[in-house]
């Protein structure tokens, strides 16, 4: 249901919006990556309400801020500032 509209928002957003064939995880190397990294702090069956959004804070900042191979062992933000940010 995420996607129901999405034809809309393509209209309104003037984008196009693909969507990856079904069972095909090699489509999906991002989500399927994120979902290995969040093993190594939740592993599967992991109760989730056990932990506060401060401590889920935590993790996500930990993901996000951690050098990327395909960045050149660089992260996100570092990228971000050397290419969008300065062209304002």
């Amino acid at each position: 249901m995420e996607m129901a509209h999405h034809k809309t928002i393509t209209v309104d957003a003037k984008i196009n919006i693909y969507f990856c064939d079904p069972r095909s995880p090699w489509q999906r190397g991002s989500n399927q990556n994120t979902n290995g990294l969040l093993r190594q702090f939740f592993p599967k069956g992991t109760d989730l309400n056990v932990f506060s959004q401060s401590d889920l804070n935590a993790v996500a900042t930990l993901l996000n801020q951690r050098p990327r191979m395909t960045l050149g062992y660089k992260t996100p933000a570092e990228v971000y500032l050397e290419t969008v940010a300065f062209t304002y």
